[in-house]
Order: structure tokens, then sequence, then C-alpha cells
């Protein structure tokens, strides 16, 4: 029996994160943000109309801020406690959105690549797999707390991954995309061998961390595992009382 008053205010309850969502098609398998099998927590979704991949990966989001901030605020008014994104170009848009819709905000796995180098012993550092080496500049890298320096590998080289995300295509062939990955990740490794972690900018390359994290036999980060920490402050864990 439910005693005393509660208070309301929201549209929805028990879901305290909120996930701005690229405009796409292409497929969304178990790992990435945007298929809800991949949380073990009720999540609130919204879908960012115009911010296709093309345009916030290749040409910085531009014009989309209004868009953000819109979607942004009709999660918080839906009753997410905190709001996330599913792409790490949108570091960005960190300062603008956390200012304005006044809950805490996480647009980008990158925010956590300081925190990954202090875990790590002397002398290693951690390393970056894109899906576009070629775009992520060094404005994004600055908005995020990544140095300049920092070892980056792209995977607009291979066949399937970057081409079917960039280009939003309709299909995928998992496998065809691990391996675009793997040989990122021995990329990464080859020309880098102090790199003792990897972290993945890309939301989407998430499915594919434990194959990363064997080949590589390095911890692999990424925003799954981020975003799973963030919402856990949202909705701290009530533990049993003695």
């Amino acid at each position: 029996m439910i005693g005393g008053r509660v208070g309301g205010g929201k549209a929805v309850y028990g879901a305290p994160l909120g996930i701005l969502m690229l405009e796409a098609r292409f497929p969304r398998i178990p790992g990435d943000m945007g298929n809800a099998t991949t949380w073990p927590f009720p999540v609130l979704y919204r879908v960012v109309r115009g911010a296709s991949p093309d345009r916030v990966v290749r040409r910085r989001a531009e014009g989309l801020l209004p868009a953000f901030l819109e979607a942004g605020r009709e999660l918080v008014a839906m009753g997410a406690a905190g709001i996330t994104t599913n792409c790490g170009f949108l570091c960005l848009f960190q300062r603008e959105l956390a200012e304005a819709l006044e809950v805490p905000v996480l647009t980008s796995g990158l925010v956590q690549f300081s925190l990954i180098e202090s875990l790590l012993p002397p002398g290693k550092r951690a390393g970056i797999l894109t899906i576009s080496a070629s775009t992520l500049s060094g404005e994004h890298l600055a908005a995020a707390g990544v140095p300049r320096d920092v070892p980056i590998e792209g995977t607009e080289g291979g066949r399937e991954f970057s081409r079917v995300i960039l280009e939003d295509l309709p299909e995928m062939d998992p496998a065809a995309a691990e391996r675009d990955l793997l040989e990122a990740a021995d990329r990464l490794v080859d020309r880098h061998p102090r790199v003792g972690a990897i972290l993945l900018e890309c939301t989407n390359m998430c499915p594919f961390a434990a194959a990363i994290a064997a080949r590589t036999g390095l911890p692999v980060f990424d925003m799954v595992t981020l975003v799973s920490w963030f919402q856990g402050a949202l909705q701290p864990r009530r533990f049993p009382q003695p």
C-alpha cells in the first residue's frame, strides 16, 4: 500500500534518461544506442529531424543546434532527468545543451578520455577509433577535453561500417562491419605501440566492443558503458537494508 502524497509535473515516470537520436535508417543492431534492447533500464527517445549522419559527422552538425535544443526540451518535459546523444561528434554542442536544458547532459563518449588515461600505467595512452578520422577536428577534441596529439584511427577506409552509416543505407553486413573495426584497431595499436586502452568515438561501434577487446587484448571504452554509468547516477540503485 502506498502512503502519503506524491509529486507530479512530468508526462513519463521511471525513465530518467533521454536520448537524442540522429535521423537515420541504417540498421541498429543490439548494442547500438538506438536499439532499445541494448538497455537494461527504460529510456526516452527523441529523433532530431534533419540530423543525418552525414550532416553531423561530415558537416559539423551545421545549423542543427536549435533542433537539438528543441528535442532536448521535449525530453526534459516528458520526464528526462539527464540527456545524452547517439553521436560522438555532437561534443560540439555539449556546452550549449547543458546550459539550455538545465539537466546533466552527456553528448559524447569522448568526454571520458582524460579519465581513461588516468587509469593507465605510466607510458601508456588511450587511443581513439572513430567513424571519420578526416572530420574529427581539433575543435571536436577540444570540446571533449581530448589533447590534439591523441592517437586516432578511422574506419572510413573499410568496406562496410563507415559506408553504411554515413551514407545511411538500409542494410548492413555486421560481420563485414566488424572486420572493418578490427582492422582499424590493428592499425591503431600497430602505429601507436603505447596505446593501452581504446575509446570508441562512434556509438554504432558499441556492438563490436567485445570483439575489439578480444582482438587487441586491451580494455575498450564506449558510449554504452558510459551512459550506463550516467544512468546509475540519475537513478541510483536501492539496496535492501538489514
